[in-house]
């Protein structure tokens, strides 16, 4: 697997803002891809230095129809990239919220912005 179809997006909610701040990174990644190939992929595009990697696989969420269960949404995984304690300077990694470049996974050149999954706050008592 290529280093650039391992990581399909970051995740940028509440919670991720508040791990920013003790270097750990949220991403969305291929279903197939292992520690060290999430490691490696983080490490080549945004030239940091991975300190641990957790992954996760999030459950697909179900509603009901009358008595059916239906799936609307795919199961999909989770990786919390932590950095080394010397790597927090990279500005590209650091402003992910507002915008990184990659490689087109579909032709692999030229550089396409990655799309940003945003959660809105349902309560207005963290807003700021």
């Amino acid at each position: 697997m290529n280093v650039y179809q391992v990581l399909k997006r970051p995740i940028m909610t509440e919670k991720t803002d508040y791990q920013r701040d003790n270097n750990q990174y949220i991403f969305e990644v291929d279903r197939r891809a292992n520690k060290h190939q999430i490691k490696s992929a983080v490490e080549t595009i945004f030239d940091v230095k991975v300190e641990a990697v957790n992954t996760m696989i999030i459950k697909p969420k179900q509603r009901r129809m009358g008595r059916r269960v239906v799936t609307t949404r795919p199961s999909w995984k989770r990786a919390v990239v932590t950095l080394a304690s010397g790597s927090e300077s990279r500005s590209s990694l650091r402003d992910l919220g507002v915008r990184c470049f990659i490689l087109d996974r579909r032709t692999l050149n030229g550089s396409v912005e990655m799309p940003i999954k945003v959660y809105r706050p349902t309560s207005p008592g963290r807003r700021e």
